[in-house]
């Protein structure tokens, strides 16, 4: 893969657009290339590492993109309509190449919600049926950052962001889409863009590849797929579905009681029905991955317990960033009390406000710009309360909660923190103070 790499840069002009994680990880691979080397990214911090390559940063970085032949983007740069044809067909990323030249095997997983869980399973289900395999993607590791070490009979798990997918050329060997909400429409013109960049993940496939996907999405472009299709459902019969608490895996099933899943909450039946069948498309024998999902003990900030004080639980689900988590999250843990709200991205906020009117909380703690619009949208106020940050939103929850208090913000945390990791240890940080 090495090779096939060196063979696509060599002699090119090559421009780093965005230098955070990924940014730096495409550095150190392509340095040893024979290829000119560009880095634009709006806040641009010169170091050494980066003294000889020609920089371009400020209100105009995006302008650099006309001189060079590539353009290696990482996730977090949002281009929209900015560029023209041209500039757009320039573009590629680690995913994009890494799907394009990988040899392995690749499931790769995308969704709006729910694909760190699921592709943090299948590759917990693999390792423990003995399989090799690795996790890469958006959960935190560049694709190309594992070229080196990757050993050929390794299954490749790779959790796949809308922004990586956005430019891709390839689609992985196993394409996995959960579900499709509206999210991220400040990196989109409107919806439809963000809902085209999740269907890259099966777009490319051919016949020896197989599509595993939510039957809500069902459309035109997958009836012309040649890629074996499985469909799966929380509503509906599906060749993976979920009803009264037993899971259907095409001819198999199973039930929550023999799984014994730390996981809570029908959605999470869900994704283990389709991280089982997954694994078992890959070799496993349903039994012994069956048996893995007790071990399984779930990640941080979903739907995480962090403590009970005075006899009330407290939950860290600072993943959350639409309002179908936080519905999901309430009803999973019968929660009295949520704290919701973050970065106002303009999404839909309709369903969880008609959720919390027909009493689906006792207490509705409102913080940032997103909590104050949906404290706009309540008919009662006696239970809503308005709070400036964080620490006013706990200490109101110490006071006001009965049973349950779960951190669901269905926001983005941007503007506040610097993500939903640190929202969500701030979050346990006062939590444990209590």
């Amino acid at each position: 893969m090495k090779e096939k790499l060196r063979a696509f840069f060599n002699g090119k002009k090559v421009l780093i657009l965005g230098f955070g994680r990924e940014g730096k990880s495409t550095l150190d691979l392509i340095k040893s290339f024979d290829c000119e080397i560009g880095i634009s990214d709006k806040n641009l911090s010169v170091t050494d590492e980066i003294k000889g390559y020609k920089l371009y940063s400020g209100e105009n970085y995006l302008d650099a993109i006309k001189e060079y032949q590539i353009v290696m983007k990482t996730p977090g740069i949002a281009l929209l309509d900015m560029l023209d044809e041209k500039e757009r067909g320039k573009i590629t990323s680690q995913t994009d190449l890494f799907l394009r030249f990988c040899p392995n095997y690749t499931i790769g997983v995308t969704g709006t919600k729910g694909k760190s869980t699921t592709s943090s399973l299948i590759t917990h289900i693999l390792s423990f049926c003995r399989k090799k395999a690795v996790l890469i993607g958006n959960i935190g590791i560049p694709p190309l950052s594992v070229v080196d070490s990757l050993e050929k009979d390794t299954l490749v798990v790779m959790e796949m962001s809308c922004h990586q997918l956005e430019y891709v050329k390839a689609s992985p060997r196993m394409a996995v889409l959960l579900n499709i909400y509206e999210e991220h429409l400040d990196h989109y013109t409107d919806f439809n863009a963000y809902k085209a960049a999740k269907e890259n993940i099966y777009r490319y496939q051919n016949k020896n590849d197989i599509l595993i996907y939510n039957k809500m999405l069902h459309n035109d472009k997958i009836d012309f797929l040649t890629a074996k299709k499985i469909t799966a459902s929380m509503e509906e019969k599906a060749d993976i579905y979920v009803c009264d608490n037993i899971v259907y895996i095409e001819n198999s099933q199973t039930d929550y009681q023999q799984l014994a899943p730390k996981l809570e909450g029908k959605h999470n039946l869900y994704n283990i029905g389709i991280a089982l069948c997954s694994a078992i498309h890959c070799g496993c024998s349903f039994d012994r991955a069956a048996e893995s999902i007790r071990s399984f003990n779930g990640l941080e900030h979903r739907m995480e317990y962090v403590k009970t004080v005075n006899g009330v639980k407290y939950i860290n689900d600072s993943i959350s960033t639409i309002p179908l988590a936080t519905i999901n999250a309430v009803k999973t843990f019968n929660a009295d009390t949520v704290i919701i709200g973050g970065m106002d991205r303009g999404i839909n906020y309709d369903a969880l406000a008609d959720f919390l009117n027909g009493g689906g909380a006792e207490n509705i703690i409102c913080m940032h710009d997103s909590g104050c619009r949906i404290a706009d949208m309540l008919n009662s106020k006696s239970n809503v309360y308005r709070v400036k940050d964080m620490e006013e939103a706990v200490s109101t929850a110490y006071r006001v909660a009965k049973r349950c208090c779960v951190l669901s913000p269905a926001a983005a945390s941007y503007g506040y923190y610097k993500n939903f990791e640190e929202r969500g240890r701030h979050f346990k940080e006062l939590v444990n103070k209590l």
